[in-house]
C-alpha cells in the first residue's frame, strides 16, 4: 500500500483544525503530520515536515494565507497548497492562485468533496471546478482601462499550435474536457493530450494556471 498523503493544516481556529483532523486521520491514505496557527508557523512547518499537501486558510494572524503561500512557493516550488475560503470568495484567493496554489475550495465543503480535493491536489491536478475558476478569475481580472499584473508573458502562447490555442481558450472559458471535446469535435482523450502539451510548452502547473494564462494573454475576456 502506498504511503499515506502527509497533510499540514494551517488555520487559526483550533476547532476547525480539530474537525479536519478527525475526518482526515480516519482515512487510510491520509495522515495529518502538523498543525499551524498562523502563516509564519505554516512556512516553518513546511520547511521542517515537507508535507505532501497544505490546507491553507486565507485569514490568519501574523501572516495570512496569501503571504504564507508566496513564501512557501518561493522555497518549495513543487509544494501543493489547497486554499480554503468562504462562500463569498476572498480577493486574496486570486493572488494565491497566481502565487502557485493548486486551487481553492469552500470551508463548508462536505467531507467527500474535501477528501476528493486533497487526493486530486496530491496527484498533481487542480481542484477548482472550471466554472468556479472562471467566476473567480472574472471577478478579479482587471477590466478595460485597468492595469493587469500578468503571471505569463502573453507571447509564450505563440508557441502553441492552432488547436492547442483553441483548447486553451476553451479552458479559459470554463469548459470541462467533455465540453471541449464536443465543441471542437475531438475525443476527450485527445483533449487531455492537448492540455498536457499546453502545460508542458508554457511551463504551467495545472488547469488553474491555464485559465489565468488565457486571460493574461488576452485570449479570453471577462464576461465572455
Amino acid at each position: 500500500m502506498p504511503d499515506p498523503i502527509r497533510l499540514l493544516l494551517a488555520d487559526d481556529q483550533q476547532m476547525v483544525r480539530a474537525g479536519f483532523r478527525l475526518v482526515l486521520d480516519a482515512q487510510p491514505d491520509m495522515s495529518v503530520v502538523g498543525e499551524a496557527n498562523n502563516g509564519v508557523e505554516a512556512v516553518a512547518l513546511v520547511d521542517e515536515l515537507s508535507p505532501d499537501v497544505v490546507l491553507m486558510d486565507i485569514r490568519m494572524p501574523v501572516l495570512d494565507g496569501l503571504g504564507a503561500t508566496e513564501k512557501i512557493m518561493t522555497t518549495h516550488p513543487a509544494a501543493r497548497i489547497l486554499i480554503l475560503t468562504t462562500f463569498d470568495l476572498d480577493e486574496y484567493v486570486h493572488a494565491a492562485l497566481r502565487a502557485g496554489a493548486s486551487g481553492f475550495m469552500l470551508k463548508d465543503a462536505g467531507p467527500t468533496e474535501l477528501l476528493a480535493a486533497i487526493r486530486a491536489v496530491h496527484d498533481g491536478d487542480s481542484v477548482v471546478a472550471p466554472s468556479a475558476t472562471r467566476r473567480l478569475i472574472e471577478r478579479f481580472i482587471p477590466r478595460q482601462g485597468e492595469t493587469a499584473v500578468t503571471m505569463t508573458d502573453p507571447k509564450l502562447v505563440d508557441s502553441l499550435s492552432d488547436r492547442e490555442r483553441e483548447v486553451l481558450i476553451c479552458v479559459g472559458e470554463g469548459l470541462t474536457n467533455a465540453e471541449i471535446a464536443e465543441r471542437l469535435y475531438l475525443a476527450e482523450t485527445t483533449v487531455k493530450t492537448h492540455i498536457g502539451h499546453i502545460l508542458a510548452k508554457l511551463g504551467l502547473r495545472d488547469r488553474v494556471s491555464m485559465v489565468i494564462t488565457a486571460y493574461d494573454a488576452g485570449l479570453v475576456r471577462p464576461g465572455r
